[in-house]
């Protein structure tokens, strides 16, 4: 990787409340190979995984990123539906604090750089999304992706006046083309650049929802810490892997 001038990109998967598995790499990135992380032409977002990838290309403060989920976590545990509950609003949690952290000309950071993987509800074909006009509308993109529907609410948000739901629906590991170079991220144990590595002689991969997951029992559990979050010291666990499996990578390559 180092010193190859090949172009490369960046892909992170939908990932939930996993997604501080995510940070954790990026964390280890900008600690350890911070010019990887500068020189991706590309970074690609699906779901949670379009906020990490937004953090990438926008400059978001990690520590701002990382007490958000830790926030978010401990909100949802509060209540035995726990997401499903009606006190809980994930969606607008999420904008809030994305007005809070996005910097004011992060739109322009993030045209032509960051794509967006979306599903339209209209017929339920991937668009990504990687132009935006405003603040306001890379913001709308960003809520889009993430809205699981029932999970986030009912009614899908909008970005130019077109509904979408999460975009890991028809793109759980985004990219562009088969040809493109890129390094893929993911929470979940699979065909993948960084992700966990469980036993691999027992199990076998995949494919859903154009991403790589290997059966096993540990991807089940991850699916569903992914969507109900446990405990705080899990969490801060999780975002070590992320970091250590990232570290690893990097000295394999």
């Amino acid at each position: 990787l180092r010193g190859s001038g090949t172009p490369f990109s960046l892909s992170f998967s939908g990932s939930g409340f996993l997604s501080l598995y995510q940070v954790g790499v990026v964390q280890s990135l900008l600690e350890l190979a911070p010019e990887l992380l500068k020189s991706a032409c590309k970074v690609y977002g699906s779901s949670a995984g379009s906020l990490i990838a937004a953090a990438v290309v926008c400059g978001i403060s990690l520590d701002d990123l990382k007490e958000f989920f830790f926030a978010m976590a401990t909100e949802v545990r509060k209540t035995i539906l726990g997401p499903l509950s009606p006190k809980c609003s994930l969606l607008a949690n999420i904008k809030t604090v994305l007005q809070q952290i996005l910097p004011e000309d992060s739109h322009q950071l993030a045209s032509g750089r960051l794509h967006i993987s979306l599903t339209r509800v209209m017929d339920g074909q991937n668009v990504m999304a990687s132009e935006f006009s405003s603040k306001e509308e890379l913001i709308q993109a960003l809520l889009c992706s993430c809205f699981l529907p029932i999970y986030c609410g009912f009614i899908p948000p909008s970005y130019r006046g077109v509904r979408y739901v999460d975009g890991g629906f028809t793109g759980l590991q985004p990219v562009s083309s088969l040809e493109e170079a890129v390094i893929t991220v993911s929470p979940f144990t699979g065909e993948l650049d960084i992700c966990p590595r469980d036993c691999p002689a027992i199990f076998f991969c995949f494919q859903i929802f154009n991403g790589s997951i290997q059966i096993s029992i540990e991807n089940l559990c991850r699916i569903s810490y992914a969507l109900f979050p446990p405990s705080t010291m899990v969490l801060n666990d999780i975002f070590s892997q992320g970091y250590q499996d990232t570290a690893l990578f990097l000295y394999r390559n």
